[in-house]
């Protein structure tokens, strides 16, 4: 006969379902991670396309910069002496020559809070990117390139530093992927006098 110390099964009705019990638990347990690392990688996805949209956005932005810069000292380079107001209009120019020029002395409330940079229209008050400097740049809806091309205005301000001249303040708005994704950039131009 087998000691008691030895036997297996002294109480086998109270053994069963106990594995199932457990193994249920651990299969909730492994799903449950599971489901929460998919729900991580999917918003790390999101979050890295996000990133990848508005980078678009400010490289567009910037270019638009590029271009005015090329603007100012092409064809309305005359504009640009930092002496005179000609060609910037109260508000913004919206045709010819001073299209996106805005003189702010009159109102005193800076253009590029106010204007639409969405605006596409050959009455806008922005211009749009290679109006003037006949650049190019690839817009559309295959691959990931922006919406619409970079707009950007000029705006008349007086210079701070010396009475009497302007400096000019160039916002410049691009877009992303899609028309809602936006960035905006500034800079500031000063015309050297050489008096």
């Amino acid at each position: 006969m087998i000691p008691s110390c030895y036997r297996l099964d002294q109480n086998p009705a109270r053994q069963r379902g106990a594995s199932l019990i457990m193994v249920m638990m651990i299969l909730i347990i492994v799903s449950l991670l599971g489901i929460g690392g998919a729900q991580i990688g999917l918003m790390s996805e999101r979050g890295a396309r996000n990133d990848r949209d508005m980078q678009v956005a400010w490289q567009a932005a910037e270019a638009a910069l590029i271009d005015a810069e090329a603007d100012m000292f092409g064809t309305r380079k005359p504009f640009f002496d930092g002496k005179t107001r000609t060609g910037f209009l109260a508000g913004c120019g919206t045709s010819g020559t001073s299209m996106g020029l805005c003189d702010l002395t009159s109102s005193g409330k800076p253009a590029w809070l106010t204007v639409d940079f969405t605006n596409t229209d050959s009455n806008a008050p922005t211009t749009a990117f290679g109006a003037f400097s006949g650049n190019s740049f690839k817009t559309g809806t295959t691959g990931v390139q922006p919406y619409q091309l970079p707009r950007y205005i000029i705006e008349l301000v007086e210079d701070p530093f010396s009475k009497g001249n302007y400096v000019y303040r160039v916002t410049a708005m691009g877009f992303g992927p899609r028309q809602d994704i936006q960035a905006v950039m500034q800079m500031i131009y000063r015309t050297l006098n050489e008096d």
